[in-house]
């Protein structure tokens, strides 16, 4: 099997690493910049809890020059989505499948009007990685998890399925089994659209609360007020899913709260660490997002729409569209 990864940085680059070491699958990665160059010229380093190693793979700058390739794993950010999408098509063999990895619920739809709906499966990754240095990523703690699924079937809670059965996907079980073999996490799932969600219910409300609150996530928990905004961000996205017809679980919230508070205090969100930095980030990809859909579905979302213009401005200043500040 040959695999795109269209997007070396922590997250393309992490799993870059891991299928290319294995050498089970044929690997090459779209990447520019001096990120690309240092990868092209030393190889791709990636750093973790397993200890250092280093990869040799292929590497070109134009999507187009990747091809063909049987499946695209579309990791770059959630921005950029839309301006890379029409250049896949060349990447994609008679049966390739384009999987976005994005934080965010656009994503497939941007790739599928570019590509159509056949050529584009949904899919998400857990995984805490990021560029250390030209040609080089760090991944923290556990190797990535993935879950994978064709667009437009639906279940109450995104049931895993087990080497096919009802809504299977050869084309993506064989993705799962190249990725598994080696060492990532990969899981097959009825309702994609569903799982996208969850996870969209865990990152979003994270990353925009603790963005404007600019601090840590144990912060954001223990002080009564901002936990109770969090909440309140929460069950706001929830309400647009299912306004939506998203089959989230009627646990949902319960399950990500939970989750949440036993992540590490001084963790943060790649949002708000983009916002911090003054550099772009998935700001209209999330909390714009929320505010978009929920305008769409009829839903209210008053959380959402102070969260968005509390942090307009560090993202338009970023992006050139406003004069840069200072930063308090």
């Amino acid at each position: 099997m040959r695999i795109a990864i269209v997007g070396a940085g922590g997250v393309g680059g992490v799993i870059a690493g891991l299928l290319a070491r294995a050498g089970g699958a044929q690997v090459v990665v779209v990447a520019r910049g001096a990120h690309g160059e240092a990868i092209r010229r030393d190889g791709l380093r990636v750093e973790g809890p397993g200890g250092p190693f280093t990869v040799r793979v292929d590497v070109v700058e134009d999507p187009a020059a990747a091809g063909p390739a049987d499946a695209a794993l579309v990791a770059v950010k959630a921005w950029q989505v839309a301006e890379v999408a029409p250049r896949l098509a060349p990447v994609l063999g008679a049966r390739g499948v384009a999987v976005p990895l994005q934080n965010g619920v656009e994503a497939a739809d941007r790739l599928a009007a570019a590509l159509g709906d056949e050529r584009v499966a949904g899919g998400l990754v857990a995984v805490l990685a990021w560029i250390e240095r030209p040609g080089v990523v760090r991944l923290a703690g556990g190797t990535p998890r993935l879950r994978v699924g064709e667009r437009g079937s639906r279940g109450r809670s995104a049931p895993v399925l087990r080497g096919g059965g009802e809504g299977g996907s050869a084309r993506l079980e064989a993705l799962a089994a190249a990725m598994r073999g080696a060492g990532i996490a990969v899981d097959v799932v009825a309702d994609v659209e569903a799982a996208t969600w969850e996870k969209f219910l865990l990152v979003e409300p994270w990353g925009s609360v603790a963005a404007a609150a600019r601090a840590p996530w144990g912060v954001v928990r223990s002080v009564p007020e901002t936990r109770a905004l969090h909440l309140a961000a929460m069950e706001e996205l929830a309400a647009v899913a299912r306004a939506r017809g998203v089959g989230i679980a009627a646990d949902a919230e319960a399950r990500t709260l939970a989750f949440l508070d036993g992540v590490l205090p001084e963790a943060t969100a790649s949002m708000q660490r983009d916002l911090g930095a003054g550099r772009p980030s998935e700001l209209d990809d999330q909390t714009g997002a929320v505010v978009r859909l929920a305008r769409e579905a009829r839903v209210p979302a008053p959380v959402h729409e102070h969260l968005y213009a509390a942090l307009a401005p560090q993202e338009r200043a970023a992006r050139g569209r406003i004069p840069p500040f200072a930063r308090t």
